[in-house]
């Protein structure tokens, strides 16, 4: 028997890799019975007319391979909808691909873009997607923070995490975890910086319709001086409630979108014909269902925060997206993994450690992320074993 040590068959660079926190909660969720206020899924029904438009697509037998980038009529319906809704042309010939999902749209984005050494800007706390991304591309991050209450950054900081080797910011606006909707002057002090530092702004929109108290989605790609330094990155999973579907789309300049397409043609191939048929008819939908998203939304957001603030949370206002981030500090637990832990598997109830957004565990230790995305006798359910948790 050989006495050499053993080879490592990992790759270094996913040796740190864990397993996502929120996929780990739900899974928790379901072992142990509780409400799942954890992964940010609707457990109410997707539009009939879209179920039954995937369906007749299926019966159509549009069931093969569509063109890698996306079917034409789906791009198509893409463009109609950014041309309505923000005066946004794009060309669904050159700059449009469909994906499967906006997971794969920032991937796919990451690896056309950045090379080994690479930096890339991220906002602190940040999706968890974010951080193994940027490794699969051998790009650094340069953290900037959002500072609550409000979620703002200090623009001194952001701008020391520019540098000559920035080749990216990623902006997630409405953000998750925090609901914070990025303003225009906020959104113009990036887009000036991504113009000084010749840098590209990666942005995840797919909470677009869903903000409240006024706040109106601004994708940085409208900015002047951003239309050909922009990655735009969306899908149907959170304004359709079809999570499940991983249709998805990424707009940007032609010399852009034809690197990203090559990466996610090896990657995945392309995203469900049928069910790309069936985008066409939910995007030219007419405006009232996005506009009514909102109101829908807004009605959640008030019965989670009056349910997590009887039980003693302190909760974080969120103005966009479908989640509250909370401090748990008045309930004395020992840090945010264990008290995830103890209202998952004692109370009922699952959320996501504040931790799993942050690059230091210690950062969100006095922190949970419940999400709202649910029916309204869920919330009322969850709220009802929360109230069984006592104060330290």
């Amino acid at each position: 028997m050989s006495t050499a040590a053993a080879k490592s068959f990992r790759s270094a660079r996913t040796a740190d890799f864990t397993e996502s926190v929120i996929r780990e909660m739900s899974r928790l969720a379901v072992a142990h019975g509780a409400v799942n206020l954890a992964q940010g899924f609707p457990d109410f029904a997707a539009p009939l007319d879209l179920k039954q438009a995937a369906i007749d697509a299926i019966n159509a037998d549009h069931n093969q391979y569509p063109i890698t980038w996306g079917t034409k009529p789906f791009r198509d319906a893409i463009a109609r909808k950014y041309a309505r809704t923000y005066d946004l042309t794009a060309d669904p010939q050159t700059e449009i691909t469909v994906c499967c999902g906006a997971t794969e749209g920032m991937i796919a984005s990451l690896l056309a873009v950045c090379d080994p050494g690479d930096e890339v800007v991220v906002f602190e706390p940040f999706y968890e997607n974010y951080h193994p991304d940027t490794m699969l591309c051998g790009a650094t991050r340069k953290l900037v923070t959002l500072y609550a209450p409000d979620w703002t950054f200090d623009p001194a900081e952001l701008r020391a995490a520019f540098s000559p080797r920035t080749k990216a910011i990623i902006i997630n606006t409405p953000n998750n975890p925090t609901g914070k909707v990025f303003n225009l002057q906020e959104l113009t002090f990036i887009a000036e910086l991504c113009q000084e530092f010749d840098a590209l702004a990666i942005t995840d929109e797919i909470y677009e319709h869903i903000t409240f108290d006024g706040e109106k989605h601004i994708p940085i790609m409208t900015l002047p001086g951003m239309r050909d330094r922009s990655i735009l990155i969306n899908s149907m999973s959170k304004t359709f409630s079809v999570t499940g579907w991983r249709v998805g789309w990424v707009l940007a300049s032609p010399d852009l979108t034809n690197s990203i397409r090559k990466v996610h043609d090896f990657l995945t191939v392309g995203a469900a014909t049928p069910l790309q048929q069936a985008g066409v008819m939910a995007l030219d939908q007419h405006d009232d269902y996005f506009n009514g998203l909102s109101a829908e939304y807004s009605g959640r957001r008030t019965a989670a925060i009056s349910m997590l603030e009887g039980a003693g949370f302190r909760c974080f206002n969120p103005h966009g997206a479908y989640y509250v981030m909370t401090d748990i500090s008045a309930f004395g637990a020992k840090n945010d993994v264990a008290f995830a832990r103890h209202l998952v598997e004692n109370i009922g109830v699952a959320a996501v450690p504040g931790s799993s957004f942050y690059s230091r565990p210690e950062l969100g230790a006095n922190q949970l992320r419940f999400c709202f995305c649910k029916k309204f006798e869920t919330l009322q359910a969850a709220g009802e074993r929360l109230a069984r948790l006592g104060r330290g």
